[in-house]
């Protein structure tokens, strides 16, 4: 593996300059107050918004574990990746409520659609989940990326990274992310771009590599009875947490909420959807160029996670080397940033504030930052322990997400869609739906010494994806029942909160947010999802 010289570090080192001075830009421009600190002032345009869920979710885990599972023959883990068209569900179908009800927080709108028991629990479970899968393996993935490409060993290259992405986070609050974000995702996309365009044409082209790792490799749909990914489930487990993590997710949808007005909220989605095509080929193709190498003896990896970043050392001449490095790290420090700042926004507005209604501006601010140092602590604990789970950081990151999203899958859907789904049968599917994905995580780890016969077995053994897929069921119908057997919620509470109960005024004002060019771009972006599932067949 080459490491990277003179005309590489030149380009590192141009990168930080930049994002040095925006950060240094907005840390200057910054008020004490919430709503500039956690959510950039909401006065964000379309582009930025865009370009700033594009970079949030694409951290060094996609970059690292998207490459990693075209390189291990988990090509249907794609599916992931082309969830698009669920981004313009979040502009097209959420948004709208989330700005009406005038929330900062995902649990804060539960609250106003349910109860006060709804937002606690949510904010507690988000926080957890956020160190569960996104802190820990983006710091885990930062360090195989910085440890490869530096030189360095993985907790040197993890801790560094962590410490310079908190300080801007910590310093410019939501402002700094999401502007830091949108230089990121140009950065990144122009490096990873590069890499897949010289990676074809070093392997003789698409032909050619398919020719090496047979089409059979590059089918994305294995037969209902597959033990790893059976298609039906792969469907419905991989939409219940795209579904979750795009239109549910403080992670993401806090970048939405940034934005003007809703107009430009949802152009900054529709933008974000067509930002999300691109790391199927920018990510997974990598990967597949990779293996191609590997097998015909011109490139060596031990682990199908270092492939992206021994491929980039390979391949790359010097200097675009140094810029895809710098892409790298970009993705790595976005990610961060973003879970950063999600969290405290969390803690903050959620927890805190709720305990202590009377805290002055600033106190909410200092507790955000401090609430950032604690997590990323805890992130950095658990990294030994995922490693335990799955051995593709992809893999892991969507089976630890399976067990997580269907109980709040269910509640956000049933909330807006159905105005009887009430406040018991949120709370009730909320409880019992964490601790069913919390016995899930357990039993999977501890499964070896279980009986193989047993219940508690099989529970733990089920494949992830159709445990997803009933998991998903269950929390339905128990919200249904709960909610049927318990009071009616008031009108008052649902008013402009749920499809049946939206105002004439409402619906105009919605109408009025969008216009052709918005309808025909989002069509676009679901005929090319389309066409990518069916590209990827095998054949």
């Amino acid at each position: 593996m080459k490491t990277l010289d003179t005309l590489d570090w030149l380009s590192i080192s141009v990168y930080f300059l930049v994002l040095m001075g925006i950060a240094i830009w907005v840390i200057k421009k910054r008020q004490d107050n919430t709503e500039d600190y956690f959510l950039a002032g909401r006065n964000v345009g379309w582009f930025v918004v865009g370009a700033s869920i594009f970079a949030s979710n694409i951290g060094s885990e996609h970059v690292v574990g998207l490459a990693g599972a075209g390189a291990s023959n988990k090509l249907p883990m794609l599916i992931y990746e082309i969830h698009a068209w669920i981004v313009l569900i979040l502009g097209w179908v959420f948004l709208p409520f989330y700005a009406r009800s005038g929330v900062f927080t995902m649990p804060e709108f539960l609250e106003k659609r349910f109860d006060a028991r709804s937002r606690w629990i949510l904010s507690v479970f988000s926080i957890i989940a956020y160190i569960l899968t996104k802190i820990s393996v983006t710091i885990y993935a930062g360090g195989v990326v910085v440890s490869a490409l530096l030189g360095i060993d993985f907790w040197t290259g993890a801790i560094a990274t962590v410490i310079l992405t908190g300080l801007y986070t910590v310093l410019g609050g939501m402002r700094a992310v999401v502007y830091t974000e949108a230089l990121q995702a140009v950065i990144l996309i122009v490096g990873a771009a590069a890499l897949t365009f010289i990676g074809l044409e070093h392997v003789g082209g698409w032909s050619s590599m398919a020719e090496t790792v047979t089409p059979e490799y590059l089918n994305m749909w294995r037969s209902s009875s597959d033990p790893d990914f059976p298609w039906p489930a792969l469907v419905i487990t991989s939409t219940i947490v795209g579904v979750w993590y795009w239109c549910t997710d403080q992670y993401i949808v806090q970048r939405a909420l940034t934005a003007k007005n809703i107009k430009e909220g949802r152009r900054g989605t529709i933008f974000g959807a067509l930002l999300k095509l691109m790391p199927v080929f920018l990510f997974l193709i990598p990967g597949v160029i990779a293996l191609t190498l590997k097998m015909r003896g011109e490139l060596h990896y031990d682990s199908p996670d270092q492939a992206f970043p021994i491929l980039m050392s390979n391949l790359l001449p010097s200097g675009l080397r140094g810029l895809v490095a710098a892409g790298l790290l970009a993705a790595l420090m976005s990610s961060l940033a973003s879970v950063f700042n999600s969290c405290s926004t969390l803690f903050t507005v959620d927890i805190y504030k709720k305990l202590k209604p009377d805290a002055p501006e600033e106190k909410l601010v200092r507790t955000g930052q401090i609430a950032t140092v604690i997590v990323v602590i805890i992130g950095i604990i658990w990294i030994p322990i995922m490693a335990n789970i799955s051995g593709v950081l992809y893999e892991y990151l969507q089976k630890v997400q399976s067990y997580i999203a269907p109980p709040i899958t269910a509640v956000f859907l049933l909330g807006i869609f159905h105005k009887r789904i009430n406040a018991q049968g949120a709370f009730v599917t909320l409880v019992v739906g964490f601790i069913v994905g919390a016995l899930r995580i357990v039993l999977e780890l501890v499964k070896e010494s279980l009986d193989p016969n047993g219940t508690l077995y099989m529970l733990g053994d089920m494949n992830f994806l159709t445990f997803g897929a009933w998991f998903f069921l269950f929390c339905i119908i128990l919200a249904i029942a709960v909610s049927l057997l318990t009071e009616a919620p008031s009108l008052e509470k649902v008013t402009n909160l749920t499809f049946g109960t939206i105002s004439e005024a409402e619906k105009l004002k919605n109408k009025s947010s969008y216009n052709w060019v918005d309808i025909v771009v989002s069509v676009l972006v679901v005929a090319i999802v389309i066409g990518i599932m069916f590209f990827f067949n095998g054949k």
